[in-house]
């Protein structure tokens, strides 16, 4: 790391890209709002957010029950820790109010809420292993097919690729298998990322 990189909460530089995703939770919540944002804001408040979310433009992608994210965020904080570990970046913890994330972590994130926001939750273990057995760029494939007509938090809910990654992830016996994306277990992954700065940093491939 840089002597002039500020990392906030999950791999975030501001000074490289405020295009971050954030958490937001708070004690005694039932909900937790997982937001897109473009612009970093440190003394963000909650309620400055609330009133957008429901709104044709709402940055908000996913309200998943608190519940669920107890079952989940262990996971997701070793798994982003042990990648930020590998490119030498401190690693991260989450805590009361906003969490910030990288963009490709917030991604990776959104395919496993958004898989088990609607689930039973005694698929969320499934759900899980599954989500781990899936490469960081096939993460990012499924959100980028599953954000671009179903990314709303809540008119996105149910529908298209959100109801395809529930199927896929909790209910499929073993891990998401890659011809599901058009892929053979085999095969390498499209070059799609293999250029981007996301990749070199974030992806598998390092």
């Amino acid at each position: 790391m840089s002597n002039n990189q500020k990392i906030i909460g999950f791999g975030f530089d501001p000074g490289e890209s405020e295009h971050h995703y954030a958490v937001y939770f708070k004690a005694g919540s039932k909900e937790v709002v997982i937001f897109e944002l473009t612009e970093y804001n440190e003394k963000l408040n909650y309620d400055v957010l609330a009133y957008k979310i429901t709104s044709v433009v709402s940055p908000a992608r996913c309200i998943l029950p608190a519940v669920k994210w107890e079952r989940i965020k262990d996971e997701l904080r070793t798994e982003f820790n042990k990648r930020l570990k590998a490119i030498k970046l401190p690693s991260g913890q989450w805590k009361q109010g906003f969490n910030c994330l990288h963009r490709t972590l917030g991604k990776e994130l959104l395919v496993l809420a958004w898989a088990i926001e609607d689930a039973d939750p005694g698929t969320i273990s499934l759900a899980i292993q599954n989500w781990l057995g899936l490469k960081p760029e096939e993460r990012w494939w499924l959100f980028t097919m599953t954000n671009a007509a179903t990314g709303h938090a809540i008119t996105g809910k149910g529908k298209g690729w959100r109801q395809a990654l529930r199927f896929a992830l909790t209910e499929n016996p073993v891990i998401l298998e890659r011809v599901t994306m058009g892929f053979s277990k085999d095969a390498e992954l499209p070059t799609l990322f293999d250029n981007s700065e996301d990749f070199k940093k974030f992806g598998s491939k390092q």
